[in-house]
């Protein structure tokens, strides 16, 4: 059974599926999509171009689907997606898209904590964990089950790799490699995210393996291509070792080392 509190405003364009609640002055727009089992907060705004899906958790004061903030944005149809079972805590904000990407998307089973912001056209994917106040700009891409701690800046159009683990307060200007663990002023990377890894459950053979591809790409007197070439002619060429490779032939800002 659908809840809707008398104060909030719900234009009866939007689309919304069963067993949702909505909050004391909430506000939904016309074109706003919400999946089954979502739960608004009080005074959250679910903009045109919103849309959710099941069971996504929106806290007091978020802003969902808002125009981006791009003065080359004009006014053109694009939507903010937000995956299955995601959270997004008070005060978050999520621009939807421009016509770079045309959407803003959050993934599945994501957590997005109080006053972060995902600007417009950035794809975050699934399992990803934003801490407080982090600010993503424009076009960033982040791969799944990446962790950014609090107070973290990301630069415009940087990429940030599967696995990997950024610490609080510490500002990204170029891309970060998968499975890595980042921090310091500037930042670098500090090792591989052993932590994280065993936690999801990679096998010793694949952390060693790991380990062994960050020694010669982090924490050698190599330069990246030369690291590459040896990485390929001296490591074991199992999965995770493609997807370092993969990205860094794919990066545009350069790494961060």
């Amino acid at each position: 059974m659908t809840d809707i509190h008398s104060t909030a405003i719900v234009s009866p364009k939007a689309r919304i599926a069963d067993n949702v609640t909505i909050g004391p002055y909430a506000i939904v727009e016309d074109d706003v999509v919400i999946g089954e089992g979502c739960r608004i907060g009080p005074s959250a705004l679910l903009a045109s171009g919103t849309r959710l899906g099941r069971e996504v958790q929106v806290f007091k004061g978020a802003v969902i689907g808002e125009r981006p903030q791009d003065l080359k944005f004009g006014g053109e149809p694009t939507t903010a997606e937000i995956g299955d079972h995601s959270i997004i805590r008070e005060y978050a904000t999520i621009h939807r898209g421009t016509t770079y990407h045309h959407r803003t998307v959050v993934g599945q089973h994501c957590f997005i904590m109080a006053y972060a912001h995902v600007a417009h056209d950035c794809i975050v994917g699934d399992h990803v964990i934003l801490a407080n106040s982090v600010n993503l700009a424009g076009h960033v891409e982040i791969e799944d089950y990446v962790v950014i701690g609090g107070v973290v800046p990301v630069h415009q159009f940087v990429r940030i790799g599967a696995h990997s683990m950024i610490g609080g307060g510490f500002r990204v200007q170029q891309d970060i490699c998968p499975f890595a663990l980042a921090g310091g002023y500037p930042l670098e990377v500090k090792g591989l995210n052993v932590v994280g890894l065993r936690r999801r459950g990679f096998s010793r053979e694949v952390i060693r393996t790991l380990q062994r591809t960050f020694k010669l790409l982090f924490f050698s007197n190599l330069n990246t291509t030369q690291a590459v070439e040896r990485i390929r002619a001296e490591i074991d060429p199992i999965p995770e070792v493609q997807t370092i490779l993969e990205f860094i032939e794919k990066s545009k800002r350069g790494l961060v080392k």
